[in-house]
């Protein structure tokens, strides 16, 4: 059997911004070996505005993502075919050299914040999981990672959170679970949420 003939399961990992979808996903991978396609280095390229206007830039819509480029590499995936993932900058908000060779094997992980929404990637995954969290430990969990990662301050993390990551979380993100096969919850032990995923794996075969 080549490789475009093998089935190919697509999970879909999706819940608001620090909720806990990398842990889970990064959980799986390492006790499954399936790869995983982070959705948040889709987003376009701003290296052609002023820096001034992309820190501005509201990256909590849907339309700052390339949904195309997701969806086709989606399907290759899902067909067995290898994609070349891109990389992306938080510092600078702009894509940046070199690529992720995702080898897709019998199962690939996609985590982002709209992994599950839009109707066309829905279709494509085997498994849909959603990952919740308090508003407030999402907050305290941002202000590490982009204070820490993304060379962010205090005060520009939780301006960006009021007027731009919550309001896209409700609007865009939340109703999203309606969509889910299981929902988790992102402050429950790692373990615990990992092994309800295998669980459903299994039973769901």
């Amino acid at each position: 059997m080549n490789r475009q003939s093998q089935p190919v399961k697509l999970i879909g990992i999706a819940g608001p911004s620090c909720s806990g979808k990398t842990e889970l996903a990064r959980w799986l991978s390492a006790r499954t070996g399936a790869r995983v396609l982070n959705l948040d280095h889709y987003y376009l390229d701003l290296s052609h505005l002023p820096m001034e206007v992309r820190e501005k830039t509201n990256f909590d819509e849907p339309h700052i993502v390339d949904h195309d480029a997701i969806l086709e590499h989606a399907r290759a995936l899902a067909s067995g075919q290898p994609i070349h993932a891109p990389h992306y900058s938080f510092e600078t908000h702009s894509r940046t050299p070199g690529d992720d060779i995702i080898q897709p094997g019998t199962c690939v992980i996609m985590e982002g914040l709209f992994a599950l929404y839009w109707p066309e990637l829905r279709d494509l995954l085997s498994l849909k999981l959603y990952v919740e969290a308090p508003e407030a430990v999402c907050l305290e969990r941002r202000l590490y990672r982009d204070i820490r990662e993304r060379a962010r301050t205090p005060e520009s993390v939780k301006w960006q959170f009021e007027t731009s990551v919550l309001p896209g979380a409700r609007t865009f993100i939340y109703p999203c679970q309606d969509f889910a096969d299981l929902s988790l919850s992102g402050t429950d032990p790692i373990e615990r949420s990992g092994e309800r995923v295998l669980e459903f794996l299994a039973t769901n075969e």
